[in-house]
C-alpha cells in the first residue's frame, strides 16, 4: 500500500498487516526458508513451503 499506516482506518490496517504477512512468506520460500514462528499452544516451530511443519523447540 502508498498509504501511510498512521493514516489507515482499522479496516485497511488489518489487510495491510495480512498482506505484509504474506510478503514475509512468500519471500522466505522463494529464497527456500522457512517460515519460523511461535504457536499459541508455546511451540516454536518452522513451516515449509511443501506444507511439511517442524516443531523446533
Amino acid at each position: 500500500m502508498n498509504k501511510d499506516p498512521r493514516h489507515m482506518s482499522e479496516k485497511e490496517l488489518d489487510q495491510w498487516q495480512i498482506q505484509c504477512a504474506e510478503n514475509a512468506r512468500n519471500y522466505l520460500f522463494s529464497i527456500g526458508q522457512p517460515l519460523v514462528y511461535k504457536r499459541p499452544d508455546g511451540h516454536t516451530v518452522a513451516e515449509y513451503q511443501n506444507g511439511q511443519i517442524l516443531v523446533v523447540r
